[in-house]
């Protein structure tokens, strides 16, 4: 979905926003290792075909499109014929997959062929962008464009512009966002929020500094991209946690990136065993600990 990863959507949003979000995640696929880069010159029409007959056949593993793929292409990656099924067509995964609480191998079939509805066919992304604002604006074509992999954005926001309000920002550059959205005072309280990894809020724009200091966010660069989570103090990264299952002790681990004074130490244990209450109901005790700053 968004960004060529794994999103949990309503229904609605996987049929609406699918099309309109499908060139990011075909172009992803040309540039893969896993996919097209690997099938230089073959048609892959007869493929994709092919694959959509398997998984709506029955849901399957991308093991198993390997296998069934590769015996009908024996001369190609196997590997490349598998994902070419994951990128070219609206892909789900099937439950125990997105359940909360329990896992299981990823299993995939077409979108509209488990929902029994058929994709919606507008591709302009008007709405989409007028959502995002809703959730991240004040924001520009860039940010807008960072958050989702479309480009050409500028068009959509001048085509856009008799929607929303106009406003400059720091450096001088023309933000965008709703007439009636929420601009509150910058002197509102900000209580600490943990965010999770990959949070949309952390990739929602293209200067990261609104939210994260430049060095906290190499340090917490990995090498396979993955992000932690996060808390955020008075809006702005200031910590990692995790959350560690000991018997019946649920402990939530607090990394900061700098000393937190008393009172913000106290408001992120606060929210942390609300965080706690509600991702480890199942353990009958509780803990919020703080481990020393993370290195730089």
């Amino acid at each position: 979905m968004l960004r060529a990863t794994v999103h949990l959507v309503t229904v609605r949003d996987c049929l609406r926003l699918y099309p309109v979000l499908q060139p990011v995640i075909k172009r992803q696929y040309n540039t893969s290792p896993f996919g097209g880069r690997n099938l230089v010159g073959m048609d892959i029409a007869p493929v994709v075909e092919a694959g959509r007959a398997l998984v709506e056949e029955r849901p399957r593993t991308l093991a198993e499109l390997r296998k069934l793929l590769g015996e009908q292409w024996p001369d190609r990656d196997a590997n490349a014929l598998a994902y070419t099924i994951h990128y070219q067509l609206p892909i789900v995964q099937v439950p125990p997959r997105g359940v909360w609480g329990v896992g299981g191998q990823a299993t995939l079939t077409t979108a509209d062929h488990w929902l029994g509805r058929p994709m919606e066919t507008a591709t302009q992304p008007d709405e989409m962008i007028i959502r995002y604002l809703g959730a991240f604006g004040p924001a520009n074509a860039r940010d807008m464009q960072t958050w989702s992999g479309l480009t050409r954005l500028s068009e959509v926001v001048d085509r856009l512009r008799p929607r929303l309000r106009t406003f400059r920002d720091e450096s001088g550059r023309e933000i965008f966002d709703l007439p009636d959205a929420p601009r509150p005072d910058p002197d509102t309280p900000a209580p600490p929020r943990f965010l999770p990894e990959y949070d949309n809020v952390f990739l929602s724009h293209s200067d990261r500094s609104r939210i994260v200091d430049d060095d906290y966010r190499k340090r917490m660069a990995t090498r396979n991209g993955v992000l932690p989570n996060t808390i955020l103090v008075d809006g702005f990264v200031r910590a990692t946690w995790r959350i560690v299952h000991q018997g019946d002790v649920a402990t939530l681990i607090v990394m900061p990136f700098e000393p937190l004074t008393n009172q913000e130490r106290t408001s992120v244990a606060e929210e942390g065993m609300q965080l706690l209450a509600f991702a480890a109901a199942e353990s009958k005790s509780h803990d919020v600990q703080f481990g020393a700053l993370r290195d730089a």
